[in-house]
């Protein structure tokens, strides 16, 4: 069940949280390279004003979808799609994400995994209000619920625990479409991107370093991209923060169509094999 806040964030939810298999391939699509937790509390009772951002990077109706390769093995699909929101939250549009994964093959076979994330996120504002995720790998289980309360700056979770997050705090999932509006045009190597995220009950910072533009190819055809390299923790997936690449359009989409990653247990490859409902015209050649 979703549940939608008010002006002053009065809900409730509730259950619990792990990071699973299938985060990994996440991790390659969202570039989410997590760097180190830093708390920023806020006033408990000041509501702060809203944010906007101006951009035309996606809209309802986009769908990307994607092949997980781990080692040799096709080992899943991953789906991200984007939808119109049912209703308003203090009379801003709501769009709704819904990314879906699951293994295949031979992969499926000894290990079976289905997990789902949803975020609901304001248009105007690109900022979650609500995400959930629901995990099912190899037998174990586990669901996440999330209730952004972006007016007074704060996260309550299953658990009925509320923390301090900064302005606009993203989830997960959303943290993706944010990554997409931002402008990379006079992007210098080496520059970084930082975007404050809530994840697994914790405040954490994701980091991109930009890279450079590279044409690559793709069993679909070759693309004009951007090269980015999400700065992680090394030792805990990566061990080094070049084990992790991910490339996006070099075009007003900016959308991930390649991410290779080294882990501390082998390597995987997520690729992009359909898209639907761009919003601009594609950077393929």
């Amino acid at each position: 069940m979703v549940v939608y806040p008010d002006r002053y964030g009065n809900c409730n939810l509730g259950i619990m949280a792990h990071r699973s298999f299938l985060s990994i391939g996440a991790a390659c699509v969202l570039s989410v390279g997590f760097a180190q937790k830093s708390p920023s509390p806020s006033p408990k009772d000041e509501v702060f004003p809203l944010r906007t951002v101006s951009h035309n990077a996606f809209q309802p109706g986009e769908k990307l979808t994607y092949v997980l390769h781990y080692g040799w093995l096709n080992a899943g699909e991953a789906t991200l799609e984007l939808k119109q929101g049912e209703r308003d939250i203090e009379g801003r549009k709501i769009l709704h994400a819904v990314g879906k994964g699951q293994s295949t093959g031979a992969f499926k076979a000894f290990f079976k995994v289905d997990d789902r994330y949803e975020t609901w996120f304001d248009q105007q504002g690109v900022f979650p209000w609500v995400f959930t995720r629901r995990v099912d790998e190899g037998g174990y289980s586990f669901s996440q619920d999330y209730l952004y309360l972006q007016h007074r700056r704060k996260v309550t979770t299953q658990e009925n625990k509320t923390y301090d997050v900064p302005a606009s705090a993203q989830d997960m999932l959303s943290a993706f479409y944010f990554a997409r509006t931002m402008d990379y045009s006079t992007a210098a190597p080496g520059q970084e991107y930082t975007i404050p995220c809530f994840m697994d009950n914790e405040e954490w910072n994701l980091r991109m370093r930009y890279v450079g533009k590279e044409t690559i190819k793709l069993r679909n055809g070759k693309f004009r991209c951007l090269k980015f390299q999400p700065v992680v923790q090394q030792g805990r997936i990566f061990k080094a923060n070049d084990d992790l690449n991910v490339w996006i359009t070099d075009d007003a989409n900016h959308i991930p169509v390649l991410a290779e990653a080294k882990v501390l247990v082998g390597s995987i490859k997520m690729e992009l094999s359909s898209f639907e409902g761009l919003a601009n015209p594609v950077a393929k050649l």
